[in-house]
């Protein structure tokens, strides 16, 4: 018996969907195409995912989930300055498209939609990590320094889904150390 871990037919269909919906958007990818390219039987599918919104949220919360794992620590020497270099590296990698949030809050604007409900739900909880590391760093105050950060690091975003690498973001490490003298 082989010691690699077989993959779920519901965990394969979220790793099929993900990069698809990322680069293409999510109207573009149809139910046929994640299921030959998941290799599932359709009933198997709507087994896991009774409607494509149920997958496009899986999807955006295992994005946070992969996104918080990877996070420096909160609790470190310089723990806000160390989430903003975090952040602006992964802008800086050629695979970047910017926020996988925000494109699904455009994407469906109604925020009573669920993607849209669960985007905005992650990035109160961003708004949140940002607040607790400004805090942590002895931030004079805390969330008035979140608010400016979190709008820095959503501009990048923004910029990098614009201008790929070609994207305005040099000085956004000196901007986050500017707010915290």
């Amino acid at each position: 018996m082989s010691s690699e871990k077989i993959q779920s037919a519901r965990d394969r269909i979220i790793d099929v969907a993900g990069p698809l919906f990322y680069r293409e958007g999510y109207r573009a990818i149809g139910v046929d195409r994640l299921i030959a390219e998941a290799s599932v039987a359709k009933a198997t599918f709507y087994k896991h995912f009774p409607a494509k919104d149920d997958l496009i949220v899986a999807w955006i919360e295992k994005a946070e989930s992969a996104m918080n794992a990877n996070l420096p620590p909160a609790d470190g020497p310089s723990p806000l300055f160390a989430y903003v270099d975090h952040m602006i590296d992964v802008a800086h990698h050629p695979s970047c498209l910017g926020c996988t949030f925000q494109g699904t809050a455009a994407e469906f604007k109604d925020e009573a939609h669920p993607a849209h409900a669960a985007a905005i739900k992650i990035k109160n909880r961003t708004l949140a990590e940002i607040e607790l590391r400004a805090r942590n760093q002895k931030a004079k105050h805390p969330r008035k320094v979140a608010e400016l950060v979190y709008l820095l690091i959503e501009g990048v975003w923004v910029s990098v889904r614009m201008f790929g690498n070609k994207a305005p973001i040099a000085h956004v490490k000196e901007a986050v150390r500017k707010l915290m003298e």
